[in-house]
C-alpha cells in the first residue's frame, strides 16, 4: 500500500485555504487563493498515487504574480505550475480625469479581483459596468433589465463632462 496523494495534497490545500499574505490594500483587500478543481484516483479500492489541484489566486497591487509564487513555493511541498505569471494587477490613478469625474457623479470606487483583458493595456484604464458584482462568474449570472438601462445613463452622464486635458 502506498501512501495516500490525496491527504499528502491536503495539506498543501489547507494552506492555501489559510494563509494570509501579509500586504493587504484598500482597494482589493487581501491576496485570493482559492482552490478551484481537484483530482486524484481512478477507482474506489486503489490507493490514488497522484492528486492534482487547480488554485486561482489573484493578486493586489503590492504582490507581481511572481512575488506571489514565490511565497506560494516556499509554504508547499508539492509541486506547483502556473498557467501565466504574466497577468498582474492592475490600477488607475484617482486623479485620472475619468475617476474625478465618476466621484463627482457619486459613484463609488472598489478593487476588483477578476480578470479582463485590461492587464494586457499599457495606459491607464477603468473598468465600469452593470450589474451586481455577487452574480459574477456563477452558474445563472444575469444582469437585469433596469440595470443595464440604469447603465446607459451612467455612461452618457460620465462622458457628459469629462474633460481630459
Amino acid at each position: 500500500e502506498g501512501e495516500n496523494a490525496i491527504y499528502k495534497a491536503l495539506e498543501a490545500i489547507e494552506w492555501f485555504r489559510n494563509y494570509r499574505f501579509e500586504k493587504k490594500t484598500e482597494l482589493l483587500g487581501d491576496v485570493k487563493m482559492t482552490v478551484t478543481l481537484i483530482n486524484a484516483g481512478t477507482q474506489h479500492n486503489v490507493v490514488p498515487d497522484q492528486c492534482t489541484f487547480v488554485v486561482d489566486v489573484r493578486t493586489n497591487e503590492h504582490y507581481s504574480n511572481l512575488a506571489a509564487l514565490d511565497i506560494i513555493r516556499q509554504h508547499v511541498a508539492c509541486e506547483v505550475s502556473p498557467r501565466s505569471v504574466n497577468l498582474n494587477s492592475s490600477c488607475i490613478d484617482v486623479a485620472h480625469p475619468a475617476v474625478r469625474r465618476g466621484l463627482e457623479l457619486s459613484l463609488s470606487t472598489f478593487g476588483s479581483p477578476t480578470m479582463s483583458d485590461q492587464v494586457h493595456m499599457t495606459f491607464p484604464t477603468l473598468k465600469i459596468g452593470v450589474g451586481d458584482s455577487a452574480r459574477s462568474h456563477t452558474a445563472d449570472e444575469f444582469v437585469l433589465v433596469s440595470e443595464v438601462l440604469d447603465g446607459i445613463n451612467c455612461y452618457v452622464d460620465l462622458l457628459d463632462g469629462l474633460v481630459i486635458n
